[in-house]
């Protein structure tokens, strides 16, 4: 049975909130700009990509094929089929 009341999980999660800022604050000091990111904090990129041939392989590569401009290294055991 839960014993916390609505009041206090929003103070929890203010406080969560302003610790967890802080500590993104510290970071970013210590390290520089840009070295830690929230995930969705940024609208996702468009990447140009080149189809496999395999319409299997483009849909479980996110993408719809291998991405343009970028090196990708395709690795396996010998004679796997790489």
């Amino acid at each position: 049975m839960n014993t916390r009341s609505a009041g206090s999980d929003k103070d929890a999660d203010k406080g969560r909130d302003r610790a967890l800022n802080a500590a993104l604050s510290q970071i970013e000091r210590q390290f520089g700009k840009g070295s830690v990111m929230r995930l969705g904090e940024r609208e996702l990129e468009a990447i140009p990509a080149i189809s496999t041939g395999s319409l299997g392989l483009d849909i479980a590569l996110g993408i719809g094929g291998l991405p343009r401009g970028r090196v990708v290294e395709i690795y396996g055991p010998e004679s796997s089929g790489k």
